[in-house]
């Protein structure tokens, strides 16, 4: 048996959820922030049989997006505490998953 983690983009959550479900796979949702931008993520658990860790994986990449933002980065250009909103483009989305070995499952 196999654990999955996987950090995905608020956005993209909802529906890695629905397909999961609808596969009749279980799945935790898990509120979580980080990365780059500090943005909303969702962290998913899933215990599945080594066997179907490929199609639980193809589940998540289907929906999980890469897109471009702007946001706005608070830079120092002079002494004395002076900020001026500098616009960068990022890629953010996508997801991040491990997969774990469990060692034991227990259902209660």
């Amino acid at each position: 048996m196999k654990l999955i983690v996987a950090i995905v983009q608020d956005q993209d959550a909802q529906n890695v959820i629905n397909e999961l479900t609808e596969k009749e796979y279980r799945v935790t949702k898990l509120a979580s922030t980080g990365g780059f931008l500090k943005a909303g993520n969702t962290t998913l658990l899933s215990g599945v049989e080594t066997e179907q860790v490929d199609e639980v994986i193809e589940i998540i990449e289907r929906n999980c997006k890469t897109r471009e933002i702007t946001t706005s980065l608070l830079t120092v250009t002079m002494p004395g505490d002076t900020y001026i909103p500098y616009p960068l483009e990022v890629k953010v989305g996508g997801a991040t998953v491990f997969v774990l070995d469990v060692e034991q499952h227990i259902k209660i």
